[in-house]
């Protein structure tokens, strides 16, 4: 469904026609831009179907739209379908990038349909007006874990006598609901993890247990520019909202926290696309009339103080850290109304899959905070998002989306961050102490103890470039000096004979209390140093992603440590945490 985006079609028609979709169908409404002009162009060239949307008395655009596709012959000849909008791009990470990979994919898994999440993308700072391509201007992003940004669009196998065509997904015809139809739907998540029963049934955003982009996402690009999003707000919308182009819906849509490339993929093949389409003189006339009258209207704009006041409140909704963000929805969701209009079938399959899930095996592992704290893998730290800092104990810490996952994020805003290991650690180390944080992460527990203990020595260790880069922001920011008292060091323990550079930095710093978070010092490794250590630290402590890690794989260590006089745990950690180890006289005297 398109209204007025004439400067953008011709892109949004060439990345569709590169990535391998044959039949492109498009409804517009009250175009005053040659939106419709320029799609009646692609349909007597053949390569698009131009629609006008019809709309009876009192139905929005988009159900209007959908209900005229849903008896369009192009449409229910298709043997895959997708709905969505025309500042949406399908982006395929799987294979070559193409639909018929990824549907080949699907296929191997007998799946008829792929529930694709939006990956927010925002301005990425941009102000001013620009005729490069959309895909190429704006390559920053929510974090995939913001589950504010989780709506879905469908890809799937359509049959018109058995699915209602939707916004966000189809809605299977209730007369196929209690008959063996639903056990033949299999969708997979943007991952090609096989989705949830519910889905079949409602459900238009993704969840924790069902979300994925490794395979698909769907690039949202809702606001590209700041004098895009000036004439957008000035010519209304697809479905006629109310004020829905206003600060607040900015400040949701205009998300730059970390950087997304991918779609730099298709440049060549859409280009290609390009070139022979604005090679019509027809296209060409309509497309650069189209650009010609934004501009126009632009500057128009520009001339007013409504466009200069719009220009300042998006400063500010762009300076709104992305934790603080709300996204309420157009009316609260009701329980017991959904409740009531569920099918007994759907009400049986969903207590079914919750028991299913309630009766399963659990798992072995002690439970942690799901994911640990931090983002795994490279960390993109090139844009600058606007954050909070919140205190936590006696430390600042960023509410920095590029490093820490969202349930991490939480735990920050509830000043609770590694509440456990901060409250009990500070009253159990030696006095005088050096203080090895060995993957000390962000520094937080180390700036804590500067800020609670000052006798004791304190040595900063961690491999992760972004992390440091944090650490380092936050020692700053908490106003704590780098002495030999406290120090980050620059040396890394890496890939490469982990073991070795572990027992350099032991030899060292020759640390009376020790704490290891390193996930790259394996079990074995600690319990081979442990053999043969000549003057061990008085205490030794296991937490973060290292526990994260092997916490399935300790007993060995533990042996090692009590070969040389060091039993655990001690100290009333919670194990599933943090475990800690020193000679057992020293937990009298602690007790």
């Amino acid at each position: 469904m398109m209204k007025d985006e004439g400067p953008f079609v011709l892109e949004w028609v060439a990345h569709h026609i590169a990535i391998g979709f044959t039949d492109l169908v498009v409804y517009t409404n009250d175009c005053s831009d040659g939106t419709d002009d320029m799609l009646i162009r692609l349909e007597e060239l053949g390569l698009a179907h131009h629609r006008r949307n019809v709309i009876p008395e009192g139905l929005r655009p988009q159900p209007s739209a959908l209900n005229h596709a849903q008896e369009e012959p192009v449409v229910c000849k298709s043997d895959w379908v997708m709905v969505f909008d025309a500042d949406e791009f399908l982006s395929i990470r799987y294979g070559d990038g193409t639909l018929d990979d990824l549907i080949a994919a699907a296929k191997a898994q007998d799946a008829n349909g792929i529930v694709v999440t939006w990956r927010i993308f925002g301005s990425g700072g941009v102000v001013d007006w620009s005729r490069a391509p959309v895909t190429e201007q704006y390559l920053c992003a929510a974090p995939p874990m913001w589950n504010k940004g989780w709506g879905v669009k469908t890809l799937f196998t359509f049959d018109p006598d058995y699915w209602k065509l939707g916004i966000h997904r189809p809605k299977m015809k209730n007369r196929h609901i209690d008959t063996p139809f639903p056990d033949s739907v299999k969708w997979l998540n943007g991952s090609g993890r096989e989705m949830e029963d519910y889905f079949k049934f409602r459900g238009w955003r993704s969840i924790t247990r069902t979300v994925g982009y490794d395979w698909v996402q769907l690039n949202h690009y809702a606001v590209k520019s700041v004098d895009s999003y000036a004439i957008r707000k000035m010519r209304g919308n697809v479905n006629n909202k109310k004020d829905k182009y206003n600060s607040d819906y900015w400040a949701l849509q205009d998300r730059n926290e970390v950087r997304d490339e991918t779609m730099l993929r298709y440049s060549s093949a859409r280009d290609a696309v390009l070139r022979e389409l604005l090679a019509d003189p027809v296209l060409h006339r309509l497309h650069h009339a189209a650009l010609d009258r934004a501009e126009g209207r632009l500057a128009e704009l520009k001339q007013t103080e409504a466009y200069h006041q719009l220009v300042a409140d998006l400063a500010k909704a762009s300076a709104i850290p992305i934790t603080e963000i709300t996204a309420k929805p157009p009316q609260a969701r009701d329980k017991e109304k959904i409740a009531a209009l569920m099918s007994d079938v759907e009400k049986r399959r969903n207590a079914k899959a919750k028991e299913d899930r309630k009766s399963a095996p659990a798992e072995p592992k002690p439970q942690v905070v799901p994911m640990g704290s931090y983002i795994s893998g490279p960390k993109d730290m090139s844009g600058n998002p606007p954050m909070g800092w919140k205190m936590n104990h006696t430390v600042e810490v960023p509410l920095d989306p590029r490093i820490f996952v969202p349930s991490a994020l939480q735990v920050i805003e509830a000043g609770k961050f590694e509440r456990g290991i901060a409250r009990r650690i500070p009253s159990v180390l030696p006095k005088g102490a050096v203080f090895l944080d060995l993957g000390a992460g962000c520094g937080f527990l180390s700036c804590h103890l500067a800020k609670v203990r000052p006798d004791l020595t304190l040595v900063l260790q961690e491999d992760d470039p972004a992390l440091q880069a944090v650490a380092r922001d936050i020692i700053e920011r908490n106003g704590i000096s780098r002495s030999e008292r406290f120090r980050l060091l620059d040396s890394q323990i890496g890939e490469a004979e982990p073991g070795a550079a572990f027992r350099a930095l032991m030899r060292d710093i020759q640390p009376g209390a020790l704490l290891i978070g390193h996930p790259g010092l394996t079990p074995d490794m600690l319990a081979d140093w442990a053999r043969d250590a000549g003057a061990p630290p008085v205490q030794i402590f296991l937490s973060g992603r290292w526990m994260e890690r092997w916490q399935d794989d300790i007993a060995p260590v533990e042996a090692a440590f009590a070969g040389i006089g060091l039993t655990g745990p001690q100290f009333g950690f919670d194990p599933a945490l943090t475990r800690a180890y020193a000679p057992t006289q020293t937990a009298k005297e602690k007790a």
